[in-house]
C-alpha cells in the first residue's frame, strides 16, 4: 500500500510540473490598453509627421503575417548578444518562406510555423550551425528581437537606421 501512495504521489507531482512548464510557454499577451501604451512608447522619434502617423510598432500577439497585406515591415534583431543590433525591411507580399537577412551564423526567416494547435505564419532566427529557431512570437526578451515595425503607406518607405542600443531612428536625424 505504501508503494502505490508513492506511486500514486510520483504521478500527481509529475503531471503537476508538466502543466507549470506548458503554462510557462505561453505568448506574452496584451489587454488593448497595454497595446495601446506600447505603441505609444515605441513610436519613432522625429520630426516627420507622415512617418509618426504612419510607422506602427507590431507586438507579436497582432499576427500580422497571417495575411498578405503588401506592407513593409522593418525587423530590429540579432544573431546573438555580441552582434550589434540590425534593421532590415521586408515586403510582407506573399506567404512563400524567405530568408530576409544573415549575420555571421544565423539567419532571419520569415516561414510557416507549424505545430501541435499553433499554424501561423512568424520570423525566426535560426542558428545555422546549431539548429536553433528562436521564434518573435515565443520571445519576450531582447536577445533576439528588439521590435519590429509596419510602414501603413503605400508610398515611399523611410529609411531607418538603428543605433547601438537597438533603438529606431530615421536616417539623418
Amino acid at each position: 500500500m505504501k508503494r502505490l501512495l508513492t506511486l500514486f504521489g510520483a504521478i500527481t507531482l509529475l503531471g503537476t510540473s508538466t502543466t507549470n512548464v506548458v503554462a510557462c510557454d505561453k505568448t506574452q499577451e496584451y489587454t488593448p490598453e497595454e497595446l495601446a501604451q506600447l505603441k505609444a512608447e515605441n513610436q519613432i522619434n522625429t520630426d516627420n509627421q507622415e512617418i509618426k502617423d504612419n510607422l506602427e510598432w507590431i507586438a507579436a500577439q497582432e499576427n500580422p503575417f497571417n495575411t498578405v497585406d503588401n506592407k513593409y515591415y522593418f525587423v530590429v534583431w540579432r544573431g546573438n548578444e555580441n552582434n550589434y543590433w540590425r534593421i532590415v525591411k521586408f515586403k510582407n507580399d506573399s506567404q512563400n518562406t524567405k530568408k530576409i537577412d544573415n549575420i555571421n551564423d544565423y539567419s532571419l526567416i520569415f516561414h510557416w510555423w507549424d505545430k501541435p494547435k499553433v499554424h501561423h505564419y512568424d520570423l525566426t532566427v535560426s542558428e545555422i550551425k546549431g539548429h536553433a529557431e528562436h521564434r518573435w512570437e515565443d520571445y519576450t526578451g531582447i536577445k533576439y528581437f528588439k521590435s519590429v515595425y509596419r510602414w501603413n503607406l503605400d508610398t515611399q518607405e523611410p529609411n531607418l537606421v538603428v543605433d547601438t542600443d537597438g533603438n529606431v531612428k530615421v536616417n539623418g536625424e
